[in-house]
Formats: structure tokens, sequence, C-alpha cells
């Protein structure tokens, strides 16, 4: 299986038909083809301050380019700001941070090929190492317990390789200092390959692993716990309780990747979580690392939506620079017949926060001792590892043998029993599938723990596939589906803006671009058959408090209470909201309005719901498939507005409670933004409970002319509530003055002792302004590029809890001293 970051477009296989054709270059192998070629990719200090200062944003975000500033504005909108929560005596304890200097640019991405070997670079100066700036920080940052209900043990990377270094100056002077950014975590199982690493790489030893020594650990540690979620009745001939769908996706190169998101809104900003059963998060190389962990943005987006997310180990063809040695060390047992090393990969996930592990072993050269070795491996996985997965992937035979079988059979059946579930190579037949689910079945397994794999990298929604042998229209599903690089829709683009880009993936996942019509097989201009055309949509709205401001995680400006506070392109997976799962038109006019995510303009964060098009007659706009329970003080807050030049409209909210549809006014849009509160309890008739099961608007015309109608905010809530404690003791826990004045922060902070959603960070600025910072779901925070005001010898940063209904918290204040101009930045 070839990791597709670095691989030119081919002509995709046939799934079900024909074999795979050759592929580029890549930095990790993709399952399925035996020729298929991988190349493998200082004087500053804090003071942390309590302080009653009105909240200035509601707002939550990720790191960008800050530019102008905005009047600050209290928030919350639906319970008072400003609330002071009390904190112990200590919650006012200045802090030091440990370091400054000047921080090293992040490594380029890359591409490791078969021959690493390489000519070491200059002498590293006798500088402070990343690893030694870093020590003390990580200590106070470790000591912060995770946000997960059911806390689990911090993990992190291995002791042994140090961290990299800035790279020298042209001239030949000694480094700067070494690089704050965090990065996800990645491994070799315990020996890394001859030579010197790539650009930008750090090779590390699975088997020296612990967390103690991870300075990273705090900002890849995941943070929402995994939602429950419901299947609603199927739309549209899609089914529930028979296929489902695992995706393979590559989010960015092994190494070099930021924990938590940064400054561009060109970012897969997957949003069809509905429709997913799994991810796996998809990478590792011969010249990075083999073992790959996900980024906490990514788990705690898909956590927050019901999805697990898997990690990767991936063991490489030899002819593409694996070492049958790794397979061996990753084998390796104890005195008492364990494995040590499937030990400690249960470790960082339950530690990370992630669900479990694909297994991917594509090196040859084995036998039929080192394979049962492997089955005896994947089976103490998934014994050790209750409430992880662990998916395997069609390579390695029981004989030793790399050998795709395309299908369940007896030469890797064994390997399928030791596992929860199979991704079976692409290359699959009809015959192959059938005959696959009847063997499942006969070894008491669900047929649809196995996945059909279709590859998609190259082609997308142009890839062939037989479809009916997969998913038959008449009579039940044979197997799971596998998605390899459903990105495509992203990475493949000839416009990759945050609306082009969701157009596209809507157009792969549901048929339609915008999603303005009932879904299907239509749209793509060929033979594919969208997944909700076949697979049920899930939801997790079960619980209330309930709110949305349509966050996909990635927007060009941000946005807080209708106003745009200028921080640049941005993204930042882990503040995406739970999102519509239908999200289309039902009845009304035909063609539809086009229903789609807009980045132009937003309430709060990236950007907004779009309902646009013609609109002669009312129309309903479905969203969400709900559990929520009602009763006469539940109410419903919609904030939206309409675009220059849009026909008026009116509103209403629209909804089923126990099997009943019901209507109620919710107003008229104008072209400012509109808060208005509608007493969904009214919808009971009289009863004292009842259940929203679904969630939706009505929208009529009431001019001539199409609409151009935002949805900004929907929430749903039984009375007021307090905003959230602040956080405790926000403090600098590194920090790097760079050359051109600007500084890198390395925050951490003690959670709010209320439930909280994420973290907001702002900069405040003379005159009462602010500049936002970014945002996270944990309890530390990397600031890229800190600027310095008019001068000031003293930057205030403030750290806020955000709610479910975003609300937000006090402010807790860290301030960072910058270093006198003649001061040396040097360790103290």
């Amino acid at each position: 299986m070839h990791e597709p970051t670095h691989r030119s477009p081919t002509a995709a296989p046939t799934s079900g038909t024909a074999a795979n054709g050759p592929a580029g270059p890549t930095s990790a192998t993709k399952p399925s083809d035996p020729t298929a070629v991988a190349t493998g990719p200082t004087g500053p200090t804090a003071v942390a301050e309590i302080t009653d200062r009105p909240t200035p944003t509601e707002g939550t975000g990720s790191t960008g380019a800050a530019g102008p500033t905005v009047p600050t504005s209290p928030t919350g909108p639906t319970a008072p700001t400003g609330s002071t929560v009390p904190t112990a005596p200590d919650d006012r304890t200045a802090v030091a941070g440990p370091t400054d200097g000047t921080a090293a640019t992040s490594p380029a991405s890359h591409t490791s090929h078969t021959s690493l070997a390489g000519s070491a670079g200059p002498a590293a100066p006798a500088s402070p190492t990343r690893r030694t700036v870093l020590a003390a920080g990580l200590v106070a940052a470790l000591a912060v317990p995770p946000a997960l209900s059911s806390a689990t043990p911090a993990a992190a990377v291995p002791s042994g390789t140090p961290p990299p270094h800035a790279p020298p100056a042209p001239d030949g002077s000694p480094a700067g200092p070494p690089d704050l950014q965090p990065y996800a975590a990645y491994w070799f199982p315990d020996s890394p390959p001859p030579g010197t690493p790539p650009p930008g790489a750090v090779w590390r030893g699975l088997a020296r692993w612990r967390p103690e020594d991870d300075p990273d650990l705090p900002f890849n540690r995941a943070s929402v716990p995994l939602a429950p979620r419901f299947t609603p009745p199927p739309r549209d001939g899609a089914r529930a309780e028979q296929a489902r769908i695992s995706a393979l996706v590559s989010f960015a190169p092994t190494s070099g990747h930021p924990s938590q998101g940064g400054p561009t809104a060109d970012h897969y900003a997957f949003t069809h979580w509905a429709y997913l059963d799994e991810l796996v998060f998809w990478g590792g190389s011969s010249g990075e690392g083999l073992v790959l962990a996900p980024t906490a943005p990514v788990v705690d987006a898909a956590h927050r939506h019901g999805v697990p997310v898997l990690g990767t180990v991936f063991l490489p063809p030899a002819a593409y620079g694996g070492r049958l040695e790794w397979t061996r060390d990753l084998l390796r047992r104890a005195p008492d017949g364990g494995f040590p090393l499937a030990d400690k990969l249960l470790a960082v996930a339950r530690a990370y926060g992630f669900d479990g592990w694909f297994l991917n072993a594509e090196t040859g050269g084995g036998d039929a001792r080192l394979a049962a070795d492997m089955r005896d491996f994947v089976a103490h996985l998934r014994r050790r590892g209750r409430g992880l997965r662990v998916t395997w992937y069609d390579a390695l035979a029981i004989s030793g043998d790399v050998a795709w079988q395309n299908e369940l059979n007896d030469r890797n059946d064994a390997f399928f029993r030791a596992a929860d579930t199979m991704f079976l190579n692409f290359n699959w037949t009809r015959q192959g599938l059938r005959s696959s689910s009847e063997r499942a079945e006969a070894m008491g397994r669900d047929r649809y723990e196995l996945w059909a794999g279709v590859d998609v990298e190259a082609r997308g929604w142009a890839t062939p596939v037989d479809w009916d042998a997969l998913l038959p229209p008449d009579r039940p599903h044979v197997t799971s589906l596998g998605l390899y690089r459903p990105e495509w829709t992203w990475k493949q683009a000839a416009n990759r803006s945050p609306a082009a880009f969701h157009a596209r993936d809507d157009r792969f996942w549901t048929g339609t671009g915008g999603m303005g019509g009932t879904g299907g097989t239509g749209g793509t201009g060929g033979t594919w058959r969208a997944p909700a055309a076949s697979v049920a949509d899930r939801s997790t709205l079960t619980a209330l408090p309930f709110a949305t401001v349509f966050n996909t995680g990635h927007g060009l400006r941000w946005y807080e209470r209708g106003r745009p506070v200028p921080s640049g392109p941005w993204h930042h997976l882990g503040l995406q909201d739970r999102l519509p799962g239908r999200r289309r038109t039902a009845g009304g006019p035909h063609p539809a309005p086009s229903v789609g995510y807009d980045f132009d303009d937003a309430w709060h964060g990236g950007g907004s719901l779009l309902v646009a098009g013609p609109l002669p007659e009312p129309a309903t706009v479905e969203l969400y498939a709900a559990r929520l329970p009602l009763s006469p003080s539940t109410v419903v807050e919609l904030t939206y507005r309409t675009d220059a030049g849009s026909a008026p409209v009116r509103v209403e909210f629209a909804a089923e409670v126990d099997g009943r549809t019901g209507l109620l006014a919710a107003g008229r849009a104008g072209p400012a933004w509109t808060t208005v509160t509608v007493r969904a309890g009214a919808l009971l008739r009289g009863r004292a409970r009842g259940t929203l099961r679904t969630l939706g608007v009505r929208l009529t015309a009431t001019g001539d002319g199409p609409v151009r109608w935002r949805l900004g905010r929907l929430a749903v809530r039984d009375g007021l509530r307090l905003p959230p404690g602040r956080p405790v003791r926000p403090r600098v826990t590194a920090s790097a003055v760079r050359p051109d004045g600007t500084a890198a922060l390395r925050l951490a902070w003690r959670p709010s002792p209320a439930p909280v959603r994420h973290y907001a960070l702002h900069q405040c600025l003379p005159g009462g302004n602010v500049r936002f910072l970014g945002g996270t779901c944990g309890h530390a925070f990397y600031v890229p590029e800190l600027r310095r005001t008019a001068g000031e010898a003293v930057t205030r940063v403030e750290v806020r809890a955000v709610d479910e209904l975003y609300a937000s918290s006090a402010p807790a204040v860290v301030r960072f001293r910058w270093p006198h101009p003649n001061s040396r930045n040097e360790l103290p």
C-alpha cells in the first residue's frame, strides 16, 4: 500500500475487475501492488494571572497570521459572560518562561528514497537543544490532566535521538535555538535505517518510548471522548446495519506534520463523518518512520462525530526501503512469550487518545514461523487492547510470503481471526467477495468486518468499480467498503479554496455538489455510486445542550459575533463542529437551491451554511437527525442573515417530534445578523416530554429573485447556564525570540472545572482590542508567531474556556516579558 503524499496521478485500477497499475514515487506504500514504487518520503519571562476583565470574544480557532484588530465585546449568546469563578491563591503565581532564542522553521516535506545514507551536516553548535529547552516545561505540561472523561495515562515519543536543531546560518555561524513547533509522533519499531535522517525527519525507536521524554505530548493528546451515535431511519435507499465504510487518509507527510493545525485554509477538512465507521490516519515511510500516531485535531473531530481513528503500522517492501529486521524488531517476544512492542502500541493509543491500529505488513523474506509470530502479535494486540480496534491489511500470507489475496481464504484467514477487521486488497472479484462473506460467516464472524478496498487516489469518482458485486441494490450488501485516499477530492482539485473543496467532496460522498438535492448516484458524470446512496448516515445528537456554528475546521479568516477578526487563513480540525449529516432540501422546487458551506461570511468561526438559488415555493432544509430530549422549557436559537441582492426570506424552525412534524415561526431574514429564540417546547402540544427526531428550517422567499440565506448558528438548550470556569494557571513552558522580533511560545494550563468544548486564546492590544491567536481542545497550545506591539515590554495573552453553547469564561492571563534589546538570548 503506497502512501500517496508524493505520488503522481496514474490510471487507477478497476476495483473488483483489474489489477493495479504501477505507482509513482511515494513516501509509503499503498497496500496492493507488488510492482508499485515507493519512496520514503532566554530573557523572556511569563506571569500567570487571573482577571475579571470582560471576555472579548466568544471565539475559538487556530493559528494564523494576525492582522488588524477589533474592539472587544462581551460574549456568550445565551448566558452572561465575564463572571468570575473562585480560584485558589496559587492561581496568581508567576511562572518563568524557561527559554528564549531563535526558533527554526518547520521542516519541508520530503520523500525518502531507497538509499537514505547521506553526509552529515555541520556539528551541532554549543547552544541548547530542543530537548533541553523543553525539559523543564514538560514536567509542568504533563501534570495537566487530559480532558477525556475517562482519563488515560500520558504517552510520549522515545528517549534516545534528540530532536532537530535549527539549520546553521549561511555564513557558517552557529545554529539558532531548536524548533519549538510540536509535530505528530512517528517511530521505527526499534532500530532506524543506516545513514542519517532526511531533512526534517527525526529517527525514534518505539522500544525506547517513554512519556516523560516527550515534550510534544501535551499538544498531541486528544481530548474529546468517542461520542455514542445512533442510526436514524435511512433515506433514499440507503441501508442500516449492513455495509460500513473505512477510509485511509493521508492528511500530510509523516514527518513535519504540525500537531495543531496551521496558518492556511488549504487542508483536507473532512465533514462527511456521518457515513464513516472508522478513519485510518495513513502514512509512514522507510525514511521517516513506520509507526504513525494520529494528530489530536483529527481525533477530536472524528470523536465528536462518533468515528474511531486508527494509527498506522507500516512495514514496507524491501525493494522500497523495507528491512526484515524491522519486522523482527516488532515481533520480538518477551521471556513470558508476550510482545513488548504490542504493549507499547496499546499504551501509545490509550495515552494519545485514539482507537487502535491498522497493520500493513509488506516486507518480504519471512517464513511461516515469522508469519505465525505476526498472527500471535495481532491476537495479543486485540486481546490486550479491549476497547481498541485492530485492522489487518491483506498482504502477508500465513506462509510468510507477501501475497495479496484480494479475498478471505485459507492463506489469510488466520490474520482475520486474530484481528477485528480485515482490509481486502483492491483486485477483488465478484466471486471472491461472495466467497469471502461466506467464509467470514462460517468462521462465526460478521461479513461486514471485511472492507473491500477501492483505490480512489488517482481517479476519484472516475474510478471503475463493480458496485453491484459489493453493494447490490436488490439483495444484502456483500461486504463493507474500504476507501483508499478519498482526500483525492482535495489533493487533485484545481481549485482548493474551502468552498470549492467542500462542493467537490459533497459530490464524492453524496452525488451532489452542494447537497442541494436528495443525494444518490448522480452528479459525478460517470458510474460512481456515492457512499450516501448505499450506507445510512449516523448521528451523535443525543443530549442537551447542543450548538453549532457550522465550523468545518478551516477558513479564510476568523469571525466572532458576525465580525471578522483578521487572523489570516487557518485550519484546525479539532475546532470543527458537529456538522449536519443530511444538509439537503426535502420537497420544494426543482431544481432545489444548493445547501453548502460558505466562507465569505460567518457568525462565528470560519464559515456558515449557505442556501442559494431560486426559491419559487417554500422548501424545507433538513440538517440533523437527532434524539434530543424535549420539554416545555426547551428553546431553539437561530442566527441568520441574507446576502446583498437576496430576496427577503421568511424562516421557520422545522422538526419532527415522535413521528409528528411541526413548524414554528422564526422571523424574517434581512441583511444583518439576527438571533431568534423559538420555544421548541410548543411542539409537545400539551405533553410533558418528547424527543426531537430531526432539526431543520423551512424557508419561504417573500420577494422576487433568488435567495442567498446564511445560517450562522443553531442551538438547542433547556434554560440558561452560567459560563464555564476559567482555565487555571496558564503559563509559558518554552519560548524563543526570533531575529525578526516575533516570538514562539508553548503554553499550558490546568483545565476549567466545568465541562469545556475547547479553549480560545487572544493577544491583548493597546486600546482594548484583541488579536485572535487560536484555539485547542486540549490544555496546551503553541503560538508560532507572537507579535510585539508598539515596543511593549510585556504582552498579555488571555486563555478562555468555551462551552458547548459557545459561552466563554472570564479570562486567565499569562504575561510574556520581552527581552531587552541588549540582553542575550540564552538559557538561564
